[in-house]
């Protein structure tokens, strides 16, 4: 595809949408103008005979699901196209791009987020982990395989999505994310030996950065976890709370948390199963513990049944903590590394895990998370990362509006990009008209509209039909 000369850059949306009668995209331009990153911070690369910089159409993609804009092909269709006349290919050689580190995109910019909200934020700060389940199509992406899903209990192709995210007390960002198979007992990933000579292979060198992400997919959860985290300490991210299931509490990373010197600790919830804890200098599991005590005291504030108890697990000191909401009820049980916590501050803290639940659903039914059906692993990487960029910088704006959900700000948003203008609805007016016209007496659609632009000058600066065109 031809490349057009353009010389508008993302500032020039905020003039397009100055007349907006909603305060959706004016705040989300506010945010994204506000970032201010370069190529070189981001270690991005622009041709000298490129039209605009890899900056400025990351932050286009960006804005895609604004507009409703699904991928790159439909971008050309879109509102987006007479402003920024970009070919698609385009953001193609973007997503599909080894040398792009989209770790490091994230960071730079999310970071950026973190500290312009970090003027408003209160409250507890917590990283939060968990996964959840990216369903796909196509037995030709590379890397795909059969993943299980506990919430189905059934197998699907797709990936499983290892995502970590920060809570300022307020707001949620995503951190870092990557992307696993399940070889399963048969080490095939759950595919015929059609299917794994059908997938998508590509050549990567070792000091590319996506080739980590190679590695990460064989690598299991609780490494890749505790890989993110120090990731994510090294870059200047302090959390006081480390929030995980039950899948992901075991010794190693209470360990690796302990061991931090910056005074964070680790909360997460357990099974009630065959683990035993060391009280009292009995080994003893989670029921037996219970069966001990089972003077439960009720707090006012949550209106739960709870028991606490000062253990150690696998040698590190604990607190356990087993609630349930009415006498007959089941019990939970949360463990936290520190000992001087409470209940009600323990489930108040441990509440904010919720969010990451909140940041998958809302990411999959607007953002896009999930839905790239690119054969290739790299394109996955950008695609997921765009998702989890366009929810925090949603995240910032919804802070400086009144809606109340981040999805209500969402459809706020699209429903201002893609209103028409009136000039526009009389361009498809005309449009429809002339189709009609054209069929009626046999004559050639294209030509009579020709005729009508190039012929009558003053008709094409009233309703002003440039970009229009242009736009095909």
């Amino acid at each position: 595809m031809l490349h057009h000369k353009c010389t508008n850059n993302i500032n020039e949306l905020s003039s397009y949408f100055q007349k907006s009668t909603t305060p959706a995209m004016t705040a989300i331009l506010n945010v994204i103008q506000g970032l201010c990153f370069s190529d070189r911070q981001v270690d991005l690369q622009t041709s000298r005979n490129a039209t605009a910089k890899t900056s400025d159409k990351l932050l286009l993609l960006l804005l895609f699901p604004m507009f409703e804009i699904k991928n790159a092909y439909s971008y050309c269709s879109s509102r987006l196209y007479p402003i920024y006349r970009y070919g698609k290919d385009m953001f193609y050689r973007i997503q599909n791009s080894t040398a792009i580190d989209w770790r490091s995109v994230n960071y730079v910019i999310t970071r950026n987020l973190i500290n312009r909200a970090g003027k408003e934020s209160h409250g507890t700060r917590c990283l939060i982990a968990d996964d959840t389940d990216l369903i796909k199509r196509g037995y030709h992406i590379e890397l795909i395989g059969k993943i299980y899903s506990h919430v189905t209990h059934s197998f699907n192709l797709g990936f499983k999505g290892l995502f970590l995210g920060y809570h300022d007390g307020k707001s949620f960002f995503g951190l870092d994310f990557s992307l696993h198979g399940e070889k399963g007992k048969k080490e095939n990933y759950g595919l015929t030996p059609k299917q794994l000579k059908s997938r998508y292979t590509k050549k990567r060198a070792s000091d590319n950065p996506d080739y980590q992400r190679v590695v990460d997919y064989n690598e299991t959860k609780v490494d890749s976890l505790i890989w993110m985290i120090r990731n994510a300490i090294k870059r200047g991210i302090r959390f006081d709370y480390l929030l995980v299931d039950s899948w992901f509490t075991s010794e190693k990373l209470l360990r690796f948390v302990k061991g931090r010197r910056m005074g964070c600790h680790f909360l997460g919830m357990v099974k009630l199963g065959k683990t035993k804890y060391t009280y009292r200098d009995k080994e003893l599991t989670a029921e037996q513990l219970i069966n001990r005590n089972r003077k439960a005291k009720r707090s006012k504030v949550l209106g739960y049944r709870y028991l606490t108890f000062e253990a150690e697990y696998k040698g590190i000191p604990v607190k356990l903590f087993f609630c349930k909401t009415s006498r007959r009820g089941n019990w939970n049980a949360l463990l936290s590394t520190n000992i001087e916590l409470n209940f009600d501050e323990a489930y108040r803290i441990y509440a904010t895990r919720w969010s990451i639940e909140v940041f998958f659903k809302e990411c999959k039914q607007y953002l896009g998370l999930g839905k790239c059906q690119s054969r290739d692993f790299d394109a996955q990487i950008a695609g997921t990362t765009l998702s989890m960029l366009r929810y925090n910088i949603l995240s910032l704006a919804k802070r400086f509006c009144d809606y109340e959900s981040l999805g209500d700000l969402f459809r706020g948003t699209c429903a201002d990009s893609i209103q028409p203008t009136i000039s526009e609805r009389i361009w498809l007016i005309l449009c429809n008209t002339v189709a009609k016209l054209a069929e009626i007496f046999e004559k050639d659609e294209d030509f009579i509209m020709a005729k009508i632009i190039t012929d009558n000058e003053q008709f094409t600066k009233y309703l002003n039909l440039k970009p229009l065109t242009q736009a095909g």
